[in-house]
């Protein structure tokens, strides 16, 4: 046996029937940069007395298996992603392919299982009854292009020497570039973004049933919220206008790939704060714009557009 790697390491992923419950197949193997999934069991120490100074041994406590991983934005890998946060997508038609778009806001989303292999060791786990919570996406103008995803689940498996997921389906590796993205308000390209960061969250609630176990019993999608920081020069008024209008704007965030590949992040209503100028020294003058988006009445507060080969993510 050899010592474990990350290098070699493999992140498989299969939707569940029931929550908590791994699949016994369908499982895709997704790129990924870096994974703290895994169940902790912390220590309580012991609170006795009347036993002398030696402490008492201590309980253990309830079982966690909260963490975030990082993955790459990519055409075809990354939509499993959006699924687990947004539940299955709207797809139609596009030219020469198809174009998935998923919405904030289902009443239930699904559940998944995730498989972290190690074979240099062998050791092979399945976090079960995992749930997206977060998903945090930088854009800037160069570099890589990643996403963080915040994830909650239910408990994790022993390692074992074998895999639990079988043969998992490999997907083609088409990923989005820094430099391929460009940022829109109200229909108009902005070119004074330097930076931006999107912020959303299902607002997840745990459901903390008292359990032999320890585990959670469920996770419950919560009030979702979604937000935008732009960093940008303070070359002219327009923003700052729209800001101080005190009306939301329309924001897209849009990445392509030579060819159909494409992704749209939209913010159909996004309120723009009114911000300071501050001038640190002899350089260019920065604003930093936090905006909160919004549903409104019955709309949508947030969107994930893919456009790729796959037909279906039902």
């Amino acid at each position: 046996m050899g010592r474990a790697r990350g290098q070699n390491a493999i992140m498989a992923l299969g939707f569940e029937t029931a929550y908590g419950t791994p699949p016994a197949n369908g499982y895709t193997k997704l790129p990924f940069v870096s994974c703290n999934l895994g169940a902790e069991q912390g220590l309580i120490e012991s609170d006795l007395l009347g036993q002398g100074r030696a402490p008492y041994d201590p309980t253990y406590d309830v079982v966690t298996n909260d963490g975030d991983v990082v993955v790459p934005l990519d055409a075809n890998g990354f939509p499993l992603w959006l699924k687990l946060l947004f539940g299955a997508p709207t797809t139609f038609p596009f030219t020469g392919g198809y174009a998935h778009l998923f919405s904030a806001g289902l009443p239930s989303l699904p559940s998944a299982s995730i498989e972290v292999g190690l074979p240099d060791r062998p050791s092979f786990s399945t976090n079960y009854g995992i749930r997206a919570n977060t998903l945090q996406v930088n854009m800037q103008r160069s570099g890589l292009a990643n996403a963080t995803i915040g994830l909650v689940g239910k408990g994790e498996t022993v390692p074992s020497l074998t895999t639990n997921a079988g043969t998992p389906a490999p997907v083609d590796l088409f990923r989005f570039a820094s430099g391929s993205g460009s940022i829109f308000i109200d229909g108009v390209v902005v070119g004074e973004v330097t930076a931006a960061q999107v912020s959303y969250s299902n607002g997840l609630d745990k459901d903390e049933t008292i359990r032999a176990d320890g585990e959670i019993n469920d996770v419950d999608p919560g009030m979702p919220s979604a937000s935008l920081s732009l960093t940008t020069k303070f070359a002219d008024l327009a923003l700052y206008n729209k800001a101080t209008a005190k009306v939301p704007v329309a924001v897209e965030l849009k990445w392509n790939i030579a060819g159909i590949p494409n992704m749209v992040i939209a913010f159909p209503r996004l309120f723009l704060p009114r911000v300071k100028r501050p001038i640190t020294g002899p350089g260019g003058v920065m604003a930093e714009f936090r905006g909160i988006g919004s549903a409104g009445n019955g709309g949508v507060l947030f969107t994930v557009q893919m456009t790729n080969m796959t037909p279906s993510y039902g």
